[in-house]
């Protein structure tokens, strides 16, 4: 091409033909770059509401607790500490609870045998979440609804998450898990309904799902990430950010008092001592499903009982009209939590 050519844009000969240009939303170089992350950002609220509303989710009860143990052996309940939050891969060797042999030798260092006996009270966390979501789930298959109340929702990873997802897949329910893709390696529990199994990217937009439908949150024992959700709904209830009531209880009332004293924030005045009310101490499945149960029938199923919402149906055979009967509100999904303008 001569200099004159290329200052008018064009050659002298006829180009060659043109590859249709790819669409802008299968233009992964577009969808993966800055300038796409508004429709990475919309995406991650629209495909989890489509599939919600596909599943006839209508609101959840949040599980959150330690990914840092999982299940080694159910027989005697020993437990592996994971090498960060979430990954599949065991921390080191240093790291990992004492075993008998080794605090019999004298073998041990002090950090091993201070996780030894943490990964027994773990072991017992683990088996107190898989009852409690079970014990949940079987009430909440028994109210009537055309779509699943209370579904058992976690992190859906290890430790207490798979706990929680466990109980209730055992129970025979659906079950939520709202993965996070992370830097190391990590992989959903195996407990999670499949098409109730979610990745994201973003975490303000996994954390936006968490309190989007759930009712209820139950928290167990955990690190930083369970401290986060946890304070994060506790501020929200306490700044009237939700426009609906939501049952907290705090599992394990020994270890939490160790992690903090909310009584210095009520005594100092950082905090108003009703504050305190926004949450219960539970210490047994029992004791947790007795504040739960109370918590969601009072809160919610007196209420819709009352309305004419809480009505009996039947299941639909195959090739009847899955629509009929169904309102508006019914068509348009899940109830939605709502936040104060």
């Amino acid at each position: 091409m001569d200099q004159e050519s290329d200052k008018k844009g064009q050659g002298t000969g006829t180009p060659a033909p043109l590859v249709r240009a790819a669409l802008a939303y299968e233009n992964p170089g577009f969808l993966n770059s800055s300038d796409g992350r508004l429709i990475r950002i919309v995406s991650e609220y629209l495909e989890p509401l489509a599939r919600f509303r596909h599943e006839q989710i209508q609101d959840t009860v949040v599980f959150f607790g330690s990914a840092r143990f999982r299940g080694k052996a159910e027989a005697d309940h020993e437990l592996e500490l994971l090498e960060n939050t979430g990954s599949s891969q065991p921390a080191p060797s240093h790291e990992q609870p004492a075993s008998v042999p080794q605090i019999v030798e004298g073998t041990a260092s002090d950090l091993q045998r201070k996780r030894a006996v943490a990964a027994v009270e773990m072991a017992r966390y683990y088996e107190d979440a898989r009852r409690l979501a079970g014990m949940l789930t079987h009430w909440a298959r028994g109210i009537p609804s055309k779509r699943h109340r209370f579904v058992v929702t976690s992190g859906g990873g290890p430790g207490i998450m798979e706990a929680a997802n466990r109980g209730a897949y055992e129970a025979g329910g659906k079950t939520i898990g709202l993965n996070i893709r992370l830097p190391f390696e990590q992989a959903p529990n195996p407990y999670i309904t499949p098409s109730l199994n979610f990745e994201f990217h973003y975490f303000f937009m996994r954390k936006l799902w968490f309190a989007y439908l759930s009712k209820a949150l139950v928290v167990f024992p955990g690190g930083f990430g369970t401290l986060d959700e946890m304070f994060e709904i506790l501020t929200l209830a306490q700044t009237q950010k939700l426009a609906k009531k939501i049952t907290v209880v705090i599992y394990g009332s020994e270890y939490w008092k160790k992690v903090f004293n909310l009584d210095v924030l009520v005594d100092t005045g950082a905090i108003s001592p009703k504050d305190i009310d926004l949450f219960q101490f539970a210490d047994t499945p029992e004791q947790a499903f007795e504040l739960l149960r109370r918590g969601l029938t009072q809160n919610y199923l007196l209420d819709e009982a009352q309305s004419g919402k809480l009505t009996e149906t039947t299941k639909t055979a195959d090739g009847e009209d899955l629509m009929s009967g169904w309102t508006v509100e019914d068509f348009l999904g899940p109830e939605m939590a709502k936040t104060s303008k």
